[in-house]
């Protein structure tokens, strides 16, 4: 008798930290809803970090269709909302999906593919490599920068380090404890991973950013803390 244990299909969870996306959070799940996967399964999982302006009605609302929802009491932070989201996944692999329309459910396939053919365990979608809608000029030296000291300090040679596209395959968030609350998740992850002695590869990926105006809430001061912490992870644990 064939062991049915083998013949399940590989799941993806999906998880989309939310804090005060009332304008986005409908129009992006829809998105993820509809983006179609091949031979997989997909899990959605939302975690409201303590939205207070309407964002979380909407998710209330959202709860059917196996849209899985956890609410913070109150803001915790990027870092937290994707710690409670990653506790949650039961997916052989973890996606990172940002809530503020920027990134396009579109690139599942080509994020999915390098995993799927064996030629990685984590998959970063590069903004500096795929079309996009241009951003800022200090956004984008900045991101070039921490990129850039990410390669010295970790002997990678990442594009782009900030980005939202992070893909997981199971096995290799092992023994990676991530104590990051907010954006300083991206360098501690990254910095984590490349200790473990894992490549990353990197896809390009389109990317619509927006501006502060439009809600964007990365500041220069994230920055700071970014250079903090992948100095502080080369050489502690």
């Amino acid at each position: 008798m064939r062991d049915l244990s083998q013949l399940r299909l590989p799941r993806l969870s999906i998880v989309i930290p939310v804090y005060n996306e009332r304008d986005t959070i409908e129009e992006i799940l829809d998105q993820v809803r509809r983006m179609e996967l091949p031979d997989m399964e997909k899990e959605i999982i939302v975690v409201d970090d303590g939205s207070t302006d309407g964002t979380r009605e909407i998710l209330k609302r959202q709860e059917k269709d196996g849209l899985q929802v956890l609410y913070h009491p109150r803001n915790r932070g990027k870092g937290a909302a994707l710690r409670t989201g990653f506790a949650a996944a039961s997916g052989d692999y973890l996606l990172i999906q940002d809530a503020d329309l920027e990134y396009d459910p579109q690139d599942y396939r080509r994020l999915l593919s390098p995993i799927l053919k064996g030629k990685a365990q984590v998959v970063y979608g590069s903004r500096f490599t795929g079309e996009r809608r241009n951003m800022l000029f200090w956004h984008m030296v900045g991101n070039r920068f921490l990129s850039f000291l990410t390669n010295i300090l970790y002997n990678t040679t990442v594009s782009d380090m900030e980005t939202g596209y992070k893909l997981f395959s199971r096995e290799s968030l092992e023994g990676i404890e991530i104590r990051s609350d907010r954006f300083d998740f991206e360098p501690e992850m990254t910095a984590k991973i490349c200790k473990k002695g894992i490549r990353i590869y990197e896809v390009p990926i389109s990317y619509a950013g927006r501006e502060i105006r439009e809600g964007k809430k990365i500041r220069w001061w994230h920055g700071i803390t970014a250079i903090w912490t992948l100095l502080k992870y080369r050489f502690v644990d």
